[in-house]
């Protein structure tokens, strides 16, 4: 029988994919013109580069879509537009007037901490790599997360596609858009092909600069490898992207023009940059981005949206996007131990995903804490709880009595803390310093954060 809403939402795919079909048609002034769009960039001016992050989605993502296969294409207007900003919004309003609080808007899932390669300063490396989620708890936890209005997921790890039952749950789940973080190594000809059947996976492949950087860190031959497996997933028509960390010694190759215009030319349609954190194999704050280095990215991410036809976003920097750092309220990591964490950079929990459900544990103390705290300063350049306010960090863990998820997890509060502080002091100064210098840019009213540790 046809319900109302089965009604509505068919209704609302089929609109969202004449959409997709004719946007390639559309100039760009005419595209941005639209009131619609109008409204969207409005929503976002008070962020001085809001506008052009949120246009830059509109263009490149335009010009991305019209080069995939019909199914990523159809998986793309259901799963992604429909799905999670209109289906998603009945389920996550009931949500709210249950429990007082909106659902996250994504979950990260890391099934296996499993991995074929041995990158220096990975974030995943100290995690037990015996332990994963059972296939069919990661399927009621998908079903608990699409009850909850949560209908994009990404997938980290550890090497997801190591999991054989991985392309199954995809299938099993296919209302659901699924973000992948990979190496590449197992992308071949077949899982490409399958990928853009399915049409509800983006791949997102981890870089580290050009050969001898990507090498240096992830073994002799990674490179080429990565550039295989985006050539193959550009010939099925699947849409992908990069991730690249930055570190004190590749900081400002990843964010040159050469090369994140190459990627481009290799058909990728997102970049992710991420900030080194002093956690996980031999945590270090000489890997660190300097305080310095960490402005200049942001700086030169802002220029490279004007220039390269991608979408790119920095995890760190572009917090005023989010209003400052999203981790435990609307987004959680659940790591293959079941142990549910804040951030996929926070490694300490107080819930288990196998003892508890996911309601129950997004509406935990530990949880209600950190969002209590949120926003941790006026100031979004200074969003992190972990090397902005790393004090509040400690506090958090504290107060709840979290345990680290893996040996050493706990350095981050001990051994580090100093060094973090210092951190935290030094660029909180010129964070804010440059915060109030957008603000009087973009004619923005005056809040000023303030250093406090």
């Amino acid at each position: 029988m046809v319900t109302p809403e089965k009604f509505k939402h068919f209704a609302a795919v089929q609109g969202a994919k004449a959409i997709l079909k004719v946007l390639p048609l559309i100039s760009d002034q005419k595209l941005l013109d639209l009131p619609l769009v109008q409204k969207g960039l409005d929503s976002v001016s008070y962020y001085p580069e809001g506008k052009d992050f949120l246009k830059s989605i509109l263009l490149h993502g335009r010009r991305a879509i019209s080069h995939c296969s019909k199914s990523c294409r159809a998986k793309f207007a259901e799963n992604l537009i429909v799905n999670e900003f209109i289906t998603a919004d009945p389920k996550r309003d009931h949500f709210f007037s249950r429990y007082g609080f909106y659902p996250p808007f994504l979950l990260v899932i890391s099934p296996t901490m499993r991995c074929n390669l041995n990158c220096y300063g990975c974030y995943a490396s100290e995690y037990d790599k015996g332990a994963e989620l059972e296939t069919d708890l990661v399927h009621r936890i998908l079903n608990e997360a699409r009850e909850m209005g949560i209908y994009f997921i990404t997938v980290s790890g550890g090497e997801p596609f190591i999991r054989r039952d991985l392309l199954d749950l995809f299938a099993a789940h296919d209302d659901l858009y699924f973000q992948v973080y990979t190496n590449g190594t197992f992308i071949d000809h077949s899982l490409a092909k399958t990928l853009s059947r399915l049409g509800n996976v983006l791949p997102v492949i981890s870089v580290e600069g050009w050969e001898k950087e990507t090498d240096d860190r992830r073994g002799p031959g990674a490179f080429q490898k990565i550039l295989a497996a985006m050539s193959r997933l550009r010939e099925e028509g699947v849409l992908f992207g990069f991730s690249a960390t930055a570190t004190r010694h590749n900081n400002d190759l990843i964010v040159s023009e050469e090369f994140v215009r190459f990627l481009a030319a290799q058909g990728c349609f997102i970049g992710w940059f991420f900030n080194y954190i002093p956690i996980g194999k031999k945590p270090t704050m000489n890997l660190m981005p300097t305080p310095e280095q960490r402005i200049y990215r942001r700086k030169r991410v802002v220029e490279l949206r004007q220039e390269i036809p991608m979408v790119l976003a920095d995890f760190w920097n572009d917090g005023p996007l989010v209003g400052g750092c999203i981790a435990g309220d609307r987004y959680l990591h659940i790591n293959s131990r079941g142990d549910v964490e804040p951030c996929v950079f926070v490694h300490f929990s107080v819930d288990n995903i196998m003892k508890k459900s996911l309601t129950e544990v997004v509406n935990s103390p530990f949880f209600h804490a950190i969002r209590r705290r949120r926003p941790y300063s006026a100031n979004y350049y200074r969003p992190c709880l972990i090397i902005d306010h790393p004090h509040l960090l400690r506090e958090v863990v504290g107060e709840c009595g979290a345990h680290p998820t893996h040996p050493d997890a706990e350095t981050i509060l001990t051994e580090l803390s100093e060094d973090l502080d210092q951190y935290a002091l030094t660029y909180g100064k010129m964070a804010d310093a440059l915060w109030q210098q957008q603000k009087r840019a973009a004619s923005l009213p005056e809040r000023q954060g303030t250093v406090a540790l």
